[in-house]
C-alpha cells in the first residue's frame, strides 16, 4: 500500500508541477494584456476563463490529493470531501464547455463578412459574459450531488452497495436509480459539448481544405502576396482542434471508465478506476496551457517580452 501511495502521488505531483503554473502563466498573460491594452478580444476571454477553471482543477483536486497522498494534510473529512468533490466536478465540466465554446466560435469567426455566420457571432461576442454566467449556473446545479452524498472514509458496509470509492471520500448514493441516474447525467454534460466541439472542428478543417486550396491557385499568380492573415487564421484554427482533440482522447477515456464504475453492482474496494478517471481528466487541464501557450501569440509574445526585459535591466544596473 505504501508503493501504491507513493506512485498515486507521483502521478498527481506531476499534474500539479505541470499544470499549476502552466494555466497561471496563461491566465497572467491575458491578465497583462488586459491591462495594457483595456480590453481583451473574445476569444481571448474565452481562453483566459477556461485557463481559471483548468486551474482549479490542477489546484483544489491534484494539489490536495497530491498532499493527502504523502500524509502532508488530512482535510478528506465530510465537509472536505463535499467541497472538494463539488469544486472539480464544476470546474471540470466548465473547463469542457468553455472548451466547446472556444471552439465554436473560432468556427464562426471563419465565417466570411456580412454573412449570417458573422452576424451571430458579434451577437455571441457581445452576450459572451451572459454565457459565462449561465455556464456557472448549470454546472453548479449538476454538481450538486456531491454536495448530497460525498462523505469521508465509511466503514460501514450497508452503505457501500450504491457508492463510489475514490481513495479519500466516497459517493454514496441512496439507491441504484439515484446512482444511475446521476451517472447519466454526467456522461450527457460530457458528450454533448464533445460532439459538438468535434462538428465544430471538422468544419473548421473542412473551410481550411478548400482555402488552403484557392491560395495555391493565388499564389501562382502571386507569389508575393501577403498571407498574414490566412496564416493567423489557420494559426487559431489550428490550436483549437488540437486542444478539441486532447479532450475528445482523455475525456473519452475517462467517461469509458465512468460507465464502467457505473455498472459495478457494489462500491469497488479499490479506487484504482477512480483514480484513473480523475488523472485522465486532470490531465488534459494540466496539458491544455501548454497547447495555449505554444500557439497563442498574445500569450507567447508576453512571456518573450518579460524574457527580453531581464537582460536590459541588468545592464541598466550595471
Amino acid at each position: 500500500m505504501q508503493s501504491e501511495g507513493f506512485v498515486r502521488g507521483m502521478l498527481y505531483l506531476s499534474l500539479t508541477v505541470v499544470g499549476v503554473p502552466g494555466n497561471a502563466t496563461v491566465i497572467l498573460a491575458f491578465l497583462l494584456a488586459l491591462y495594457q491594452e483595456s480590453r481583451l478580444l473574445p476569444a481571448d476571454a474565452i481562453v483566459l476563463h477556461l485557463a481559471c477553471a483548468n486551474l482549479l482543477v490542477v489546484g483544489v483536486r491534484c494539489l490536495l490529493e497530491t498532499l493527502a497522498s504523502f500524509s502532508q494534510a488530512n482535510i478528506f473529512g465530510d465537509t472536505g470531501c463535499k467541497a472538494v468533490i463539488f469544486v472539480y466536478r464544476t470546474s471540470r465540466s466548465l473547463s469542457i464547455w468553455l472548451t466547446f465554446v472556444l471552439s465554436a466560435y473560432q468556427c464562426l469567426s471563419i465565417a466570411p463578412p456580412g454573412s449570417r455566420w458573422a452576424s451571430f457571432r458579434t451577437l455571441a461576442a457581445h452576450y459572451l459574459g451572459f454565457v459565462f454566467l449561465l455556464l456557472w449556473i448549470i454546472n453548479t446545479c449538476m454538481s450538486s450531488a456531491a454536495i448530497l452524498f460525498s462523505h469521508g472514509t465509511q466503514n460501514d458496509s450497508s452503505l457501500m452497495n450504491h457508492g463510489i470509492n475514490v481513495q479519500f471520500c466516497y459517493v454514496l448514493f441512496p439507491s441504484k436509480l439515484s446512482k444511475e441516474a446521476n451517472g447519466a447525467a454526467q456522461v450527457g454534460r460530457d458528450v454533448v459539448p464533445m460532439a459538438l466541439m468535434t462538428l465544430a472542428s471538422l468544419i473548421i478543417l473542412v473551410f481550411l481544405y478548400k482555402h488552403s486550396q484557392q491560395a495555391k491557385g493565388l499564389r501562382s499568380n502571386k507569389s508575393s502576396s501577403g498571407g498574414g492573415g490566412g496564416r493567423a487564421e489557420r494559426r487559431a484554427a489550428r490550436a483549437v482542434v488540437m486542444l478539441v482533440t486532447l479532450y475528445v482522447v482523455l475525456y473519452g477515456v475517462d467517461n469509458g471508465l465512468w460507465v464502467y464504475t457505473l455498472t459495478v453492482r457494489k462500491t469497488m474496494s479499490s479506487s484504482l478506476i477512480s483514480d484513473l478517471r480523475i488523472f485522465f481528466s486532470s490531465l488534459y487541464a494540466a496539458l491544455s496551457p501548454l497547447v495555449i501557450i505554444a500557439s497563442n501569440r498574445k500569450v507567447n509574445g508576453r512571456l518573450r517580452c518579460g524574457v527580453q526585459k531581464k537582460p536590459i535591466r541588468d545592464n541598466e544596473i550595471k
